[in-house]
């Protein structure tokens, strides 16, 4: 699995519309998941490790940012014929058992993961309530390690600040994980 770093955040995105289906079997648009004062989207998977160190904390920090206003989905990017770990039945074993209160899509064409220029999971992206691109960065300073008292929870702070004034904060720590399986 190859370590990637997200790219620097591109002001001028602005969240590319998606209709993709969810692991209840609905489909959903960027629309329906987006929130009142801002929205993350975050590209995972169920068998990267670095999803797996984080999503405990990704789970309890996007509760936060959805009683905020803020809404929050996640995509599944990866070719899941070359890695079935990541199919959509395991999709919901993965969000089952680490209670996801948040949509988990999936991007079979993996044309989102492409609009988005997504290269890693996780890769995390925070959009205004414009939907202009502020936040692309890690979950919080312990990265893919364990969280302690010292923890900065970035992400959450970046959201709560593009809720109050629309803007992103001008420092922010590129996001690391495994290479997305391209087909």
């Amino acid at each position: 699995m190859a370590l990637l770093h997200t790219p620097l955040k591109d002001e001028t995105l602005i969240a590319p519309d998606f209709k993709l289906k969810n692991i209840d079997g609905k489909f959903l648009t960027y629309n329906d998941i987006k929130g009142e004062k801002g929205t993350v989207i975050a590209f995972i998977c169920n068998h990267c490790p670095y999803v797996q160190a984080i999503i405990e904390r990704f789970v309890q920090d996007a509760q936060t940012l959805q009683d905020l206003g803020i809404g929050v989905a996640t995509i599944m990017p990866n070719d899941t014929g070359n890695y079935p770990a990541d199919s959509q039945e395991n999709m919901v074993l993965f969000a089952e058992e680490n209670g996801f209160n948040f949509p988990y899509l999936i991007d079979e064409t993996q044309d989102v993961a492409k609009s988005y220029d997504a290269v890693c999971t996780p890769d995390i992206f925070g959009f205004n309530v414009d939907g202009q691109l502020q936040y692309r960065g890690r979950l919080d300073s312990a990265g893919p390690n364990e969280a302690d008292a010292n923890t900065v929870k970035e992400l959450v702070n970046a959201m709560t600040k593009i809720a109050q004034d629309g803007t992103g904060p001008a420092e922010q720590t590129p996001s690391m994980g495994c290479s997305i399986k391209w087909k």
